[in-house]
């Protein structure tokens, strides 16, 4: 018996979310005496599944159907079962996103299993099974005992220090009995979003709002997002005047990010806009208003104006790469 993990990629690549979950996956599995296997769905080269040992995998199973990597939630709730039963496994480890927590759902009704999502800690093995979620946009936290045979979790971004060294992990080619209603629903168009980096797996971003005064400055941004290797978010207010694309707005009602490093640029920091980026593990704001709600969020903040302190930043990183 091991814990399970559902891990998520895009266009071949493993999410850092998903490699984090596997991590989780692996410190728990030495809590309870066993060790963690890896679920990896649709196409995905060998490299790269393997490249989950260092992360805490002890063996990974391979779904290698390529209709998967169209993210029909029918067939990965099913895919996500049979490894489950395959592996004796009664607890399930995945990384919050909006599909795992559809697969979760179809799961937990399956299998009568108790799940939780937003998951901050390793469980509380001394009494039972408990864990803590966050709760109200990052503002506090639940504590949550799960009494069912089968536990699935939901685990949010920088829960814990992703492991990044180990021998590669075990791949075994898994076969899974689709009906034609796994794959009734047909996905008829794709729209991905712009940009070199995925605004939701970055691990650098920088954001800027309405302080940026018009469109044609955001030149800055770009400059200072290309010299850190960082993607390009933008407040709400900004996506709606048409400034910035709609896919690049953060926030409550836009794209949740939990980058290492989140750099906000003339936003001041509602709190729809802060429920967005609460799982970054440092926030800097930029402001010339020392009253923006940002600084008492932000983890370091600087007072001054975007348009001499955003220039001399860009050109301070270039000057440390050289």
């Amino acid at each position: 018996m091991s814990v399970l993990v559902f891990v998520e990629s895009v266009d071949g690549s493993i999410k850092k979310s998903s490699r984090e979950a596997v991590s989780y996956a692996a410190m728990l599995g030495k809590q309870i005496d066993t060790t963690a296997t890896a679920l990896v769905l649709g196409k995905v080269e060998k490299n790269e599944i393997e490249s989950l040992g260092t992360n805490g995998a002890t063996k990974v199973l391979h779904v290698g159907d390529e209709r998967l990597n169209n993210y029909i939630i029918q067939a990965y709730a099913t895919a996500v079962y049979e490894a489950m039963v395959a592996e004796s496994a009664n607890i399930l480890i995945q990384a919050k996103s909006s599909l795992s927590d559809i697969v979760a759902g179809r799961l937990a009704s399956k299998i009568q299993a108790g799940a939780v999502t937003n998951v901050v800690s390793l469980p509380d093995l001394s009494d039972g099974f408990t864990v803590k979620r966050s709760i109200y946009t990052g503002k506090a936290t639940a504590t949550v005992s799960i009494e069912s045979e089968k536990k699935i979790l939901g685990i949010r971004k920088n829960t814990v220090e992703m492991q990044e060294e180990g021998p590669k992990a075990e791949v075994v080619p898994f076969e899974v009995s689709f009906s034609e209603s796994d794959f009734s629903t047909r996905i008829t168009k794709k729209e991905m979003a712009g940009g070199d980096i995925l605004l939701s797996e970055a691990d650098l971003v920088v954001s800027a709002g309405r302080g940026l005064k018009g469109p044609e400055n955001w030149g800055m941004i770009e400059d200072l997002a290309k010299a850190l290797g960082a993607a390009i978010g933008c407040s709400k207010p900004v996506s709606d005047l048409g400034w910035r694309p709609h896919h690049e707005h953060v926030g409550q009602t836009g794209v949740k990010v939990g980058p290492s490093l989140y750099i906000a640029v003339g936003i001041s920091g509602a709190i729809q806009h802060l429920a967005g980026v609460n799982s970054s593990k440092v926030l800097v704001a930029i402001n010339n208003d020392p009253e923006a709600p940002f600084f008492s969020a932000a983890d370091y903040g600087i007072i001054g104006d975007a348009f001499e302190v955003v220039p001399k930043l860009t050109e301070a990183i270039k000057s440390l790469k050289k």
